[in-house]
């Protein structure tokens, strides 16, 4: 068996122990995978029966195949050195640490424009919310991570977000601004071409958003 090949059924064993436990950021793959959840919210997607054989199908669709078969058939004609390729990472997400995961949605809803993709947990302790590619995971936690005091004399960010256009961030901030949104750095444009603002959240994380200086 292809070494590769290994590695996809250990994906698969994962993410269906990943949806046993009921753990939420898995349900969000599922449903942009499986066409027949695509419309189905978290709790339905990690209440409904699922199989080996469903998350099988769900690394073949993230693969570019149709089934599980049909990606054994793919990789089984791969040449030799396109099965030694690395795999590709297809987003990523910053882990914010807040107080209060309620209060920090409705702020990132609010005054930044992002939706809520779920919350969980009662009382609530994590979260992720979403504007545009743009995804931050919310992790409930009564102290800070980082010395307040420190954070602020270094600038050290919690998250790191871009956009494609000069106009977009120049659109952006005003829109943040317009909305009374507490800046750390209001818009400049940097010696090395970026144009750029940094906002502080409630619990004092710094956000930067990022485009091209022109």
């Amino acid at each position: 068996m292809p070494k590769n090949l290994e590695n996809l059924k250990k994906q698969a064993k994962l993410i269906l122990r990943w949806h046993r436990e009921r753990y939420y950021p898995v349900a969000a793959g599922i449903r942009a995978a499986l066409p027949r959840c695509r419309d189905l919210p978290d709790r339905d997607i990690l209440a409904q029966s699922f199989k080996l054989s469903d998350a099988q199908e769900m690394v073949a669709r993230q693969a570019g195949f149709d089934g599980w078969q049909a990606l054994k058939a793919g990789i089984d004609t791969m040449p030799e050195a396109d099965k030694r390729q690395s795999a590709g990472i297809t987003g990523t997400a910053a882990q914010l640490f807040v107080a209060d995961i309620k209060k920090s949605c409705d702020f990132f809803a609010e005054k930044l424009g992002f939706a809520t993709v779920f919350v969980h947990g009662e009382p609530p302790f994590y979260a992720q919310v979403k504007r545009g590619r743009g995804v931050l995971n919310l992790r409930h936690l009564d102290r800070p991570v980082i010395d307040p005091v420190v954070r602020d004399r270094d600038s050290l960010l919690s998250a790191d977000m871009g956009v494609d256009t000069h106009d977009e961030i120049r659109q952006l901030f005003l829109e943040f601004q317009a909305k009374g949104v507490t800046f750390f750095q209001t818009l400049r444009k940097q010696p090395w071409g970026a144009s750029n603002f940094i906002v502080k959240d409630p619990d004092g994380n710094l956000l930067l958003f990022a485009g091209p200086g022109e």
